[in-house]
């Protein structure tokens, strides 16, 4: 059985690992650009420049950051998680299965 003081030190142990790591999950997503979201594509538009790029069966779209984010089935029927400029609809970033 933990005492008062092992138990204390534990969940500051945790707190402070936590504390380090939190800059590395806000930086998961590459930096896509610096404009401001008004310069942005709609996602409606955006959506569209992603489906004539080959991607569907779209699970997840999301703003990632300064990204448009998608996980999705590329043309070649490759899982895919695509990092998007929001801005121009290029690909910053892309992971396949």
């Amino acid at each position: 059985m933990l005492t008062p003081i092992k138990a204390q030190s534990r969940v500051l142990a945790m707190l402070l690992i936590a504390a380090t790591l939190l800059p590395f999950a806000a930086q998961a997503s590459p930096p896509c650009t610096k404009e401001p979201k008004t310069a942005w594509l709609s996602e409606q538009l955006m959506k569209e420049k992603i489906a004539k790029m080959g991607y569907h069966e779209i699970k997840v779209f999301k703003t990632s950051g300064q990204c448009y984010e998608i996980y999705a089935i590329d043309r070649k029927g490759h899982k895919a998680e695509v990092y998007f400029n929001p801005v121009d609809g290029t690909v910053v970033q892309s992971n396949f299965d």
